[in-house]
């Protein structure tokens, strides 16, 4: 079975929405190449609508970037990209397919095909939904040292309990915890 990681930017008051407005300050050199290990692995990534448009938006005009971000920029272009949405899409990235009928069905489907790791980033609905039933691996949580105070957060009040268990940690010297969790029973 392929395993499906899950990552996200995330506020050290639980707060995931809108990184682009306090994730920059602290991201670094480490926090890149945290990401991008995690890129560089999967041969396919899985992401909602807005994360795949702003991804289709920056991504594919870096590919010929020297460094870290050129291989990146790459290894996304080379991606199968998997779409998430509702509404019906026209792509203009290269390998770019949207996902067709019940998320939790696709994905379980998806995960038994053969082929490497999968990838998510940002997709915070989808996560949401792909933790709730059992269907991530790994979730990679990149804690900044902020408290935004107002924005959606990853867990919801009044959803179900979802034990966690922490596989690893490490703290960046931006004062960035990035922690990786599993399913509980694992």
């Amino acid at each position: 079975m392929r395993k499906l990681t899950a990552g996200l930017f995330i506020a050290a008051d639980g707060v995931v929405e809108s990184p682009e407005q306090w994730h920059f300050p602290y991201f670094d050199e480490e926090m890149g190449a945290a990401v991008g290990a995690r890129f560089a692995e999967a041969d396919t990534v899985l992401l909602g609508r807005v994360t795949y448009d702003s991804f289709a938006d920056a991504w594919p005009g870096r590919e010929g970037a020297r460094g870290e971000e050129g291989e990146m920029a790459k290894a996304l272009g080379e991606a199968r990209k998997i779409v998430v949405s509702r509404s019906e899409l026209e792509f203009t990235w290269r390998n770019s397919e949207q996902l067709k009928g019940d998320l939790i069905e696709a994905v379980t489907a998806l995960k038994q095909e053969n082929g490497g790791p999968i990838g998510m980033s940002g997709s915070i609905s989808v996560v949401r939904a792909l933790l709730a039933a059992g269907l991530i691996d790994e979730l990679y949580l990149l804690v900044h040292p902020i408290a935004v105070g107002r924005g959606a957060r990853l867990f919801e009040e009044g959803v179900d309990p979802i034990p966690l268990k922490l596989l690893s940690s490490e703290a960046f010297a931006s004062g960035v915890l990035h922690t990786v969790y599993g399913p509980a029973g694992a």
